[in-house]
């Protein structure tokens, strides 16, 4: 790590890549943007070509809103056709189209609908994948996420007292090269099958990367996003197509990036950006994490994943709050409006609708 400890990443006091200048705070239009939310329902990584009932569940919350948080379709392709197919896969799926007819959704890509598995800025077919996607989900054809250097886009549901801000980041168009862990001439599967049978933990195949280079947003989008969190709101959704906390050796996440994470926290604290809970994805299993080392207030991740994916083993979190759920799932946030101050109800649910996790979090506790 180049001497940077894992308290000082995750120091909300550096903000050296906090940039001065002007941006424009506001959210992007919305067509229930009037909407009171009450309950928010979340999901990610679901194969078009596998049933998918889970939706009877989510539906049967009666969510206001439902947000993809990636791999809402696997691509893993350079073709056109390919990706087209897979669309039309998921668009024939009949919870999917009761979902479509009935709930509002927002959707974030991760890698697999973004194109290729880890893919980032470098991704020769993201304009093609892009059209494709906000077709898919109905934006508009002068929404400012089809000419952004990505997708990302936030918004504002609700009247004054009661607003939510939903903040979608784009962690793929200009994602700057992951960093593999250093393991000399060896393949990476080869030790990494010899450390299982030895019964050693198996971490991932990428490294942590201090570099102040080194990026998911990319400078545009940082300044937006660094903007939107100065938007006033009751409460905020960081909905992430990666996990925003866990600390965990090897795979994609925040915590790969040094930076941006820290910067992150940074700007939470600067802007005063109160009431903020991360939704993520990408893993195919649930859980919850809480960070309070060196942050303006308790920061709490509600991961859900996967819709129709499950991953066969636990990696370790230092930020892990109770339990792993490994299988499919979905989450959901209940907002409890009434008193001085908002109540959320995080939760991850199986297929069923049974719920496997709970965090309540009070929304009065989350203040810079």
């Amino acid at each position: 790590m180049n001497g940077l400890s894992r308290r000082g990443l995750m120091a909300g006091t550096v903000g050296a890549g906090l940039i001065a200048g002007a941006v424009r705070a506001e959210p992007d239009a919305h067509p229930e943007a009037g909407r009171t939310l009450t309950r928010i329902a979340f999901g990610s990584c679901a194969k078009s070509d596998k049933p998918q009932p889970i939706w009877d569940a989510v539906l049967a919350t009666q969510p206001d809103l439902f947000i993809f948080l990636g791999d809402n379709v696997y691509l893993d392709t350079r073709d056109p056709a390919v990706m087209r197919r897979k669309y039309a896969e998921l668009a024939a799926q009949p919870g999917f189209q009761r979902l479509k007819a009935t709930v509002p959704i927002l959707a974030i890509w991760d890698d697999h609908d973004y194109g290729e598995n880890d893919a980032g800025a470098d991704y020769p077919m993201k304009e093609e994948s892009r059209r494709l996607f906000l077709d898919f989900f109905g934006e508009p054809a002068d929404s400012p996420r089809r000419t952004r250097d990505g997708i990302y886009t936030a918004h504002v549901f609700g009247p004054a007292g009661r607003q939510v801000q939903v903040i979608l980041p784009d962690l793929r168009w200009n994602r700057t090269p992951l960093m593999s862990l250093e393991l000399g001439d060896q393949d990476y599967d080869a030790w990494i099958e010899k450390r299982a049978e030895s019964g050693e933990p198996t971490p991932g195949p990428y490294a942590r990367n201090p570099e102040i280079g080194a990026t998911q947003l990319g400078e545009t989008q940082w300044r937006w996003l660094e903007a939107q969190l100065g938007v006033q709101a009751d409460v905020r959704i960081l909905a992430s197509s990666l996990q925003v906390l866990a600390d965990f050796a090897g795979w994609e996440g925040w915590i790969n990036f040094a930076h941006d994470h820290q910067r992150l926290i940074a700007a939470i604290r600067d802007k005063r950006a109160n009431g903020l809970i991360c939704l993520s994805g990408d893993t195919h299993y649930g859980e919850i994490s809480r960070l309070d080392v060196n942050t303006p207030y308790p920061l709490w991740d509600i991961t859900s994943s996967g819709l129709t994916e499950v991953w066969p083993v636990t990696p370790p979190n230092a930020l892990r709050v109770g339990s792993v759920f490994r299988d499919q799932n979905f989450g959901l946030l209940t907002i409890d409006w009434e008193g001085t101050s908002p109540t959320v109800l995080a939760q991850v649910r199986d297929v069923n609708g049974v719920v496997r996790l709970e965090q309540p979090i009070r929304i009065g506790d989350l203040v810079v």
